[in-house]
C-alpha cells in the first residue's frame, strides 16, 4: 500500500532542545513528540514522532492560534514560541536545563495579551511508547500542600510538577482552560530512577536564564566573524548539543528511524557514536576555534577502543560500549508509515577502512592547534595505523555502510592513505616516534593503486569502487584531505561527473546512484546534505567561487526557521528527510563556509595590484 504522510508533522516543524545528556523534539504547535531519558540512546518516553499521541507526548499549546512564530533565545537552545489567536497572545518557553546533571524538561507559558485557551496534555509511555506506566497523584515531598503526578514503570519514573496539573482521562492527563494577560504557568517533567527519592523542584525562571547563559558563553568562543555567521554558529551549537557532557561521545543524530525515503525501509538508529562522524565534528569545531572538546573526545576514544587494535569498531555507544544489537519495534507504525522502526545498528559489525583516516585527520588538526599527544594517545594511533596497514587492501562496506557486497571502495582507499599520511606528518612535523620510512612506502602503494584502478578513463572520473562505471559523492573529499590537488584535471573531471549524475537542479547532491549501487536495500533516497556541502567545498577549492557561493546560499536556505537540518533534503517535495538534527549536515555546513571564505580571500588577494618596485 502507498504510504500516507498527510498526518505526519513535517520534520522541519520540529525544534530541538538538549542538556548535554539527551534531546527533545518539540513541534511548532507545542507537542514534545520525542524524548529519551536520561541519555540520547535511552528508550523514549515520548515517542509520538514514530507513532501517534498514544505512544507518548507532552502537548502545551494554544489550540485556536492562527499565527505561530518561534525562535531560540539568542545563541541558545531556549525555545520561545508565540501563539496569536483571535482573542489574545501567549508565549511558551521550552528548555532542558543544562549544567546541573539532572534530567528535566521545563515549559513556561505566559499570556501576553487578552485571553487565550490553553491545552495541556501529558501522555507518558516508556519503552519507545510500548508501556503504559502506573500514573497517580502524590503529595509533593518538597512542597507542602502541593501535588505532583508520578508515572512509574520498571526502572523509570517521571514526575510532573506544575502551576495547574492536568486531570486523568482515558489513560492520559489532559486539561483545557482559559488564561488572561499577565498570567504565567510553569511545568516541569523530571526523570529519575524509579527507586530514587523525588528531586527538589526547580526555580524555573532561574534555570531558564542560567541555561541560556551557558549556551551563550559557549557560542561566544567561536572566532568566526564572516558571512553566514548565524548559520555557522547554530551548526556549531548543534554539534555541541549532540556531544555527551558525561562521556565526551558525539552522537550522529538525536533520533532513530526518520526515513530517508517516505514510506521506505531506509530507517536507521543514529543515536550512537560513529568514529567517522565524531572525527569530522571535531574538525569542524577545531576550524572554528574550539579546542577543549578535542581532548574530551580523545579521552573517550582511548577508552572506547582500548584493547586489541584489530577489534576496532566503526561505532560505539555513548559510554563506549561495543554491543549495539539491531532490532525492530513492531508496535510503532513509523514516521509517515515508514517501517521498520529500528533501534540499535547492525552496521557496528561492518568493516569500513575509511574510518581511521578521519580519526587521524582530526587528531592531526588537533596537534596543529596545539593539543599535545600523551604517550598513550600516540601509542594508540601507532597501533591503529599498523593494524590498518595489514588490511587496507581488503574489500569493505565503505563510508555509506552498504548492506550489499563488500567492494574495493575508492573512498576507503583514499582515507587509508590519509591515515598513514597523517601518521607520517605526526613524526615529521610534530616529532613523534614512528617507522616513517615503512609508512611512506605503504602510503605510496595506496596512492599508486588508486590512481591506476580507481580512475575510469571513459567516464573521465574516479569511480565508486574498482571496476565500477559510476561515481560517488564521497570522492569530493579527495582534494579536501590532500590526496589530489583541487586543480588536478582528474579531480575536476570527478567533480564534473558527480555534478552531471548525482546533483539535482537545485544543487542538492545524492550519495550515489541507488540503481547502480548494490546497497542491499529497496527504494531510493533523497540527496544528502553533507554531500551537497562537500560539493561547495570542492568548487571553492578548485576556484569556482561564484558557483560555490550560489550553492551554499541555497543549502543554507534549506534549513528550517531555527537553522536546523536533517540528514537529507528533497528539493522536489520541499521537505527534510532522515534523522534530525543531523551532525553530518551541520558539520558539512561549517566546513563549507570556512572553505568558501578561504577561496574568496584568495581570489581577492590575487586581484590586489602590486605596487611598482614591490
Amino acid at each position: 500500500m502507498p504510504h500516507d504522510d498527510s498526518h505526519a508533522t513535517p520534520i522541519a516543524d520540529y525544534a530541538v532542545l538538549g542538556d548535554g545528556f539527551s534531546c527533545a523534539l518539540v513541534s511548532r504547535h507545542g507537542s514534545v513528540d520525542w524524548l529519551c531519558l536520561p541519555d540520547f540512546d535511552s528508550p523514549a518516553c515520548f515517542a509520538a514522532l514514530l507513532g501517534t499521541p498514544d505512544n507518548g507526548r507532552w502537548l502545551l499549546t494554544v489550540p485556536d492560534a492562527h499565527t505561530v512564530t518561534r525562535s531560540y533565545r539568542g545563541d541558545s537552545f531556549v525555545l520561545e514560541t508565540t501563539y496569536t489567536s483571535a482573542t489574545g497572545r501567549a508565549r511558551v518557553v521550552d528548555v532542558m536545563p543544562a549544567g546541573d546533571g539532572r534530567a528535566d524538561l521545563v515549559r513556561e507559558i505566559t499570556v501576553l495579551e487578552g485571553t487565550v485557551t490553553i491545552e495541556h496534555e501529558w501522555v507518558v509511555r516508556f519503552g519507545y511508547g510500548a508501556y503504559e506506566p502506573w500514573v497517580h497523584r502524590i503529595e509533593d515531598d518538597h512542597a507542602s500542600g502541593r501535588h505532583a503526578i508520578l508515572a512509574i514503570s520498571g526502572p523509570d519514573a517521571i514526575l510532573l510538577r506544575g502551576t495547574r496539573l492536568p486531570h486523568a482521562s482515558d489513560h492520559r492527563h489532559h486539561d483545557r482552560f482559559q488564561a488572561s494577560a499577565g498570567e504565567t504557568l510553569t511545568f516541569s517533567s523530571t526523570w529519575t530512577p524509579s527507586w530514587a527519592p523525588t528531586p527538589e523542584p526547580l526555580s524555573v525562571p532561574d534555570r531558564i536564564a542560567e541555561t541560556a547563559g551557558l549556551w551563550h558563553d559557549w557560542a561566544r568562543r567561536s572566532d568566526y566573524r564572516g558571512p553566514h555567521r548565524e548559520a555557522l554558529v547554530r551548526s556549531l551549537l548543534v554539534l555541541r548539543l549532540l556531544t555527551s557532557v558525561k562521556t565526551g561521545g558525539i552522537v550522529a543524530a538525536a533520533t532513530t528511524s526518520l526515513p530517508e525515503e517516505m514510506g521506505g525501509e531506509r530507517n536507521w538508529d543514529y543515536r550512537f557514536c560513529w568514529l567517522r562522524d565524531a572525527a569530522m565534528t571535531l574538525e569542524a569545531l577545531l576550524e572554528s576555534g574550539y579546542h577543549d572538546e578535542t581532548t574530551q573526545w580523545r579521552d573517550w576514544l582511548l577508552r572506547a577502543v582500548a584493547g586489541n587494535p584489530d577489534d576496532l569498531q566503526i561505532m560505539y555507544g555513548i559510554d563506549g560500549r561495543r554491543d549495539l544489537p539491531e532490532s525492530e519495534l513492531d508496535h510503532l507504525p513509523g514516521y509517515a508509515g515508514s517501517r521498520p522502526v529500528r533501534i540499535g545498528n547492525a552496521a557496528v559489525n561492518q568493516v569500513q577502512n575509511d574510518v581511521l583516516g578521519e580519526v587521524m585527520l582530526a587528531l592531526d588538526m588537533a596537534r596543529d592547534a596545539g593539543l599535545h599527544d600523551s604517550v598513550d594517545s600516540w601509542s594508540l594511533q601507532r597501533h591503529l595505523v599498523q593494524a590498518l596497514i595489514s588490511h587496507w587492501d581488503r574489500p569493505d562496506r565503505g563510508i555509506w555502510e552498504v548492506r550489499g557486497p563488500e567492494r574495493d571502495f575508492v573512498h576507503s582507499r583514499v582515507m587509508s592513505w590519509v591515515a598513514i599520511d597523517r601518521a607520517i606528518r605526526a613524526v615529521e612535523v610534530h616529532g613523534l616516534p614512528g617507522p616513517v620510512e615503512a609508512w611512506k612506502q605503504v602510503r605510496g602503494e595506496i596512492h599508486a593503486q588508486v590512481m591506476e584502478r580507481g580512475w575510469n578513463e571513459e567516464l573521465g572520473s574516479f569511480v565508486q569502487y574498482y571496476g565500477a562505471g559510476h561515481t560517488d559523492a564521497s570522492l569530493l573529499q579527495m582534494a579536501q584531505v590532500g590526496f589530489l590537488d583541487a586543480t588536478d584535471p582528474r579531480f575536476l573531471g570527478t567533480v564534473a561527473a558527480i555534478r552531471a549524475t548525482l546533483m539535482d537542479d537545485a544543487g542538492f547532491t545524492r550519495r550515489y546512484e541507488t540503481e547502480h549501487t548494490a546497497d542491499g536495500l529497496a527504494g531510493d533516497e533523497s540527496p544528502f546534505l553533507v554531500c551537497s556541502f562537500w560539493m561547495v567545498d570542492a568548487l571553492a577549492r578548485s576556484g569556482d567561487v561564484d558557483a560555490a557561493s550560489d550553492m551554499l546560499d541555497r543549502l543554507v536556505a534549506s534549513a528550517n526557521d531555527l537553522g536546523l537540518m536533517a540528514e537529507q533534503f528533497d528539493a522536489q517535495a520541499d521537505r527534510m528527510t532522515g534523522n534530525f538534527p543531523q551532525a553530518f549536515s551541520h558539520l558539512g555546513l561549517v566546513r563549507a563556509v570556512h572553505s568558501l571564505d578561504r577561496a574568496v580571500a584568495a581570489r581577492e588577494a590575487s586581484l590586489v595590484p602590486c605596487e611598482v618596485g614591490s
